[in-house]
């Protein structure tokens, strides 16, 4: 069992290299540091210090809009390229990916949702009034949309917590995604929601320790969205 997870655990941060490596190649330049959380479903990469001299420029100018489409564009690219060195690495299918990216705090996470578990990565993470937790997340996404149909959280680590929401979308925002506004729909989204979710809740009471980061990403084909709350 050691000789497997240390097998795994290499295997995480070879992919964690290729990932930084993949960014610098695309971007220009890559992120300070890459680190990798696997846990059953789900592989996490944590990328911190990671602007280009242009995104730098732009945010300069209050143009994060156009930084959000154009890293959407390239990341997208990446993405499918680190899904086959995942699958060939883990030996396992990916399913679905997502990102998200908080420029002022220079850091990002990659989510990869893999087919299915894979042996012996399960952990056992406890985190406490986990109840309380998700109550807070349906009342503030009741706020700025609905109560989610069904919600699951994930503790990937001591101090990650990946959350998973279905159902979510209401029905303007399903007219507005089929006109073609997706785009615009889901900056909105992230803007309205990471700040609502940052100023008007009570996870620093409920969980007894400060939230660092928050990201968000939507597959709103599917009606359903990934959360990741980094915690101090």
């Amino acid at each position: 069992m050691r000789g497997f997870m240390t097998g795994v655990l290499d295997q995480v941060n070879h992919i964690s290299s290729y990932t930084s490596k993949l960014l610098r190649k695309k971007f220009g330049r890559g992120p300070e540091s890459c680190s990798g959380t696997l846990s059953k479903r789900y592989l996490l990469l944590h990328i911190r210090g990671f602007i280009s001299p242009m995104e730098e420029v732009l945010l300069q100018q209050g143009k994060s809009n156009d930084v959000d489409n154009a890293r959407a564009v390239v990341v997208a690219n990446v993405l499918e390229e680190l899904k086959g060195v995942v699958q060939v690495s883990l030996d396992v299918d990916v399913i679905e990916y997502y990102h998200d990216w908080n420029f002022p705090n220079n850091t990002g996470v990659i989510i990869l949702v893999f087919e299915e578990e894979l042996n012996h990565t399960e952990n056992f993470v406890k985190i406490n009034n986990v109840q309380e937790f998700e109550k807070e997340i349906a009342r503030i996404s009741a706020l700025v949309q609905k109560v989610p149909d069904e919600m699951e959280t994930i503790p990937l680590s001591d101090k990650i917590l990946l959350v998973r929401r279905d159902g979510i979308l209401i029905q303007i925002e399903k007219a507005l995604i089929a006109k073609g506004y997706k785009n615009e729909l889901l900056i909105t989204k992230d803007q309205l929601e990471k700040e609502y979710f940052h100023r008007y809740s009570k996870f620093t009471e409920i969980l007894s320790r400060n939230v660092r980061d928050i990201f968000i990403d939507w597959d709103v084909h599917e009606d359903k969205s990934y959360m990741v709350f980094i915690l101090q």
